[in-house]
């Protein structure tokens, strides 16, 4: 087992159709791309709803997963992540309360409301080792 994705078990899913796995766009890109599993309107200076990807990650014990957004989304749609950064840690996998789904919460910045259509690419993780302290 190296690192890579999975579609979280069935019982834990929130979307009823199978999702698109987190692609990388090259040979030479450090980031996967994440897509919507849905439409999500963020009104101006609001937030989203938390919003399940249906996916799970597995890598090294001694690595993790840290999502953002992507500068184009970033940029062009004043959109964020509600908690900055987000750290996925390798034990999160399967994990027995929602078998490592991970979700996210986006923040509008702007006086627009933003729209993400479903199956638009919306965050971006990049694995990445960790210093474990022993």
């Amino acid at each position: 087992m190296f690192r890579g994705f999975e579609e979280v078990k069935k019982e834990f899913k929130k979307h009823r159709e199978a999702v698109k796995l987190p692609t990388s766009r090259g040979n030479y890109s450090v980031g996967y791309d994440f897509y919507s599993p849905e439409r999500i309107v963020i009104p101006p200076f609001g937030k989203s709803g938390v919003i399940s990807t249906d996916v799970k990650a597995y890598m090294q014990y001694d690595e993790m997963l840290l999502l953002h957004v992507p500068n184009s989304v970033s940029i062009e749609q004043g959109l964020t992540l509600a908690n900055c950064i987000g750290i996925i840690d390798s034990d999160y996998f399967e994990n027995p309360d929602n078998d490592g789904n991970i979700c996210f919460v986006l923040q509008n910045n702007t006086d627009k409301t933003q729209v993400i259509e479903k199956g638009e690419r919306v965050i971006q993780g990049i694995f990445m080792s960790s210093l474990m302290a022993w």
